[in-house]
């Protein structure tokens, strides 16, 4: 149980935590207890820690925040950052920790603003990076996997048909729970900053509206997407993006060591003062940061 414990340690030294929450240290065992069964499971059987993390869906249609749509230095930073947590884990268990990547990109392309063909490609390169990058504790798994042979509105309409729940038990839920109100609400703002495009005409109030009622939709999606992977991985920790709770089923997770709140798929890379953090492409711009390339392809921001 000892090495269960320091386990799950390596991993909370990194969590997002609820504001509520935030006391909670990495030693807090309501905070460990829903994930040390599996992590025992694991250990007993002699097999790698696996954790799933729904991320990486593609990068926002605002280029305002990002520099275009494929995968950059924000992406490979992360991807290095999981990939060395879970170089971390196998220096205190041999067998190590494997992070699988369940990319939600194809699940809410559409409510999003996403454009399939972008989606595909944003994807192929991550598998890229991973394989270049040689990250081995990393792989990947999207809608694409699951409903093979289908159309993309096919494979969304298949898993919103088994794993999809009301619209109306989610409103209500956003307004009796605390955390999923500061998901939905988080929602929102993301999809309003990336509805006002350059050169787009609509009001501010009508993107306001448009947004609040997608929002429902992405996280009714999202939540199904969550249920088939549960289904598919029932021995897996459960990571998430989002902060999580004292005690919650999913653990909260930052995807660079630096307590950043921004995605690499929301924002650029900018390398200020010898270390990387995360800026929207207009204020790294505003701030006078330059653009890099590497291997002839738009990078990250220099300060």
């Amino acid at each position: 149980m000892n090495l269960a414990f320091d386990i799950l340690k390596n991993v909370m030294k990194f969590r997002r935590m609820s504001i509520a929450h935030e006391s909670c240290s990495t030693e807090c065992l309501p905070c460990m207890g829903p994930h040390l069964e599996k992590v025992v499971k694991a250990i007993n059987n002699d097999q790698p820690i696996v954790f799933v993390l729904p991320a990486f869906p593609g990068k926002s249609p605002n280029l305002a925040k990002v520099i275009s749509p494929i995968p950059d230095m924000a992406e490979q930073l992360s991807l290095e950052f999981l990939e060395e947590l879970c170089q971390t884990i196998k220096g205190v268990y041999p067998p190590g920790a494997r992070i699988l990547l369940c990319s939600d990109g194809r699940v809410f392309s559409d409510a999003v603003g996403l454009k399939e063909e972008d989606v595909t490609e944003y994807q192929r390169e991550i598998s890229r990076m991973i394989e270049e990058l040689s990250l081995s504790s990393i792989s990947t798994f999207n809608l694409d996997d699951v409903y093979q042979g289908m159309s993309f509105n096919e494979m969304r309409t298949s898993l919103m048909e088994k794993y999809g729940k009301s619209i109306d038990v989610l409103k209500q839920l956003v307004k009796e729970d605390e955390d999923i109100h500061r998901l939905y609400c988080g929602m929102t703002r993301f999809l309003f900053e990336d509805a006002m495009t350059p050169g787009q005409t609509k009001s501010r109030a009508s993107i306001q509206k448009e947004s609040r009622s997608r929002a429902y939709q992405v996280i009714q999606r999202s939540n199904a997407w969550s249920e088939i992977i549960e289904d598919l991985f029932p021995d897996a920790i459960r990571l998430s993006i989002h902060p999580q709770s004292c005690g919650s089923k999913k653990m909260g997770i930052r995807l660079l060591e630096a307590n950043n709140w921004m995605t690499p798929w929301h924002g650029v890379a900018v390398k200020e003062e010898g270390r990387f953090h995360l800026l929207k492409r207009s204020e790294a711009e505003a701030r006078g940061a330059r653009l890099e390339h590497v291997d002839g392809r738009p990078s990250h921001y220099v300060l």
